[in-house]
């Protein structure tokens, strides 16, 4: 029975799925700013006028010139004649001359002639229409000055870039409405299997409901492409072959989860070649859970076959089909992914030479986070569900031993 020839690292196998696929810009549409929360943007964001347009006061205090509270201090206070207040959300009817100030709130519009703010808490009125200056400001003090925030026609968001809520309320204050982002990729969803079945169906015996058509739905979704339900194909090669066929066609990408026998792994690396040239680029990854994974180009397309089991299914996706998705989409500004420290509560066992993930749940204590393993086969979905993160146990570790620290790769 045919098995693994090569087993590739992942990482390498990741590198040449990607540098396989043409390089090309994305699609793209124009939606509404608030719509565009979780896309990618197709085109550079610049803006049309500086930010704060105008010197605004971020203290409630007096805006005055500098000048006149050089030397001030509470033993010998400046005197300034005050002029009036400045009223919020339109420009002060007087300007300030020397020995003046005015009245001025957080986020008010400075008077001409004026350059700083002293505030409230440092100024005392002692007279109708004057009031002291308890401490010395330096001119700009307590303002944003003009462009302080973005300078009119600066680069505020770059093409590539995912939009996030600091990106939208960016735009609102640059009164940028639309934006120009990528199109979701389509991703072709193949779910294989005699024994599968929908998941509203009650099982009969020896049939498991169809977790991985959903499961990896949802994970394409929340990378920004769009899935494609191509409904289950029995274990039967014509028919994987044509419904893989049509699926290329239609979509950016094709995902196939089957099941781990070594025939049907066979029969999903022998559908991929007859799809398209060159088709089947690695078969086998040195990782665990996925071992049997496939990855392949077909006709300028990334083909990619998942085990079946849930779990491998899942996190091989999170390793191969995710990056893809970013790369159909044209995602350039890479950030972080959201991880933490923690020290592992036990020994995890680990065959060198091969990368394992694991699944862990994270414990709060008194001495920092706490990361239990959870160990199960990768056939039961819920151990994910009961995990808040995988640790990675690099290839060239034996395992990690109680009390070590390691990253926590979050959900």
């Amino acid at each position: 029975m045919p098995e693994f020839l090569k087993l590739s690292p992942p990482a390498a196998a990741l590198e040449l799925l990607l540098h396989s696929l043409p390089d090309q810009e994305p699609a793209s549409e124009s939606v509404e700013v608030l719509q565009a929360l979780g896309r990618v943007t197709a085109a550079d964001v610049h803006a049309k006028q500086p930010l704060p347009s105008f010197m605004r006061s971020t203290m409630d205090g007096y805006a005055l010139r500098a000048r006149d509270s050089y030397g001030a201090s509470e033993s010998m206070p400046a005197y300034l004649t005050v002029m009036g207040e400045v009223a919020m959300g339109a420009a002060a009817a007087f300007s300030l001359a020397a020995g003046q100030a005015a009245v001025i709130h957080t986020g008010g519009m400075l008077p001409e002639g004026a350059d700083s703010v002293v505030m409230m808490e440092n100024a005392q009125v002692v007279g109708r229409g004057e009031v002291e200056i308890l401490r010395a400001v330096a001119e700009g003090e307590n303002v944003l000055l003009v462009g302080e925030d973005v300078a009119e026609g600066a680069l505020v968001i770059p093409a590539g870039t995912r939009i996030r809520p600091a990106e939208v309320g960016g735009c609102m204050a640059l009164g940028i409405g639309r934006l120009r982002v990528a199109k979701l990729p389509t991703v072709a969803i193949i779910s294989s299997g005699d024994e599968v079945i929908p998941p509203r169906s009650i099982p009969g015996p020896g049939q498991v409901r169809d977790v991985n058509s959903y499961s990896l739905a949802a994970l394409i979704t929340q990378t920004g492409g769009a899935p494609v339900f191509q409904g289950i194909v029995p274990d039967r090669l014509e028919t994987l072959k044509t419904t893989a066929a049509k699926a290329l066609q239609e979509c950016d990408m094709v995902v196939i989860t089957a099941g781990s026998s070594a025939s049907v792994r066979d029969m999903t690396s022998e559908t991929i070649q007859a799809i398209g040239n060159p088709g089947v680029l690695v078969h086998g990854v040195n990782v665990r859970p996925g071992k049997p994974t496939i990855l392949a180009v077909c006709s300028g397309k990334a083909v990619v076959g998942l085990p079946g089991n849930p779990v491998s299914a899942l996190v091989i996706a999170s390793l191969f089909v995710v990056p893809v998705i970013e790369k159909l989409l044209g995602l350039k500004v890479q950030r972080p992914r959201p991880c933490l420290t923690a020290y592992l509560r036990t020994n995890v066992a680990s065959q060198a030479g091969r990368e394992d993930w694991v699944a862990v749940k994270v414990i709060p204590s008194t001495a920092g986070w706490q990361a239990e393993p959870i160990f199960a086969k990768s056939n039961l979905i819920f151990s994910l569900v009961q995990a808040d993160g995988l640790i990675r146990i690099p290839p060239d570790a034996t395992g990690c031993a109680a009390g070590e620290a390691v990253e926590v790769y979050l959900f």
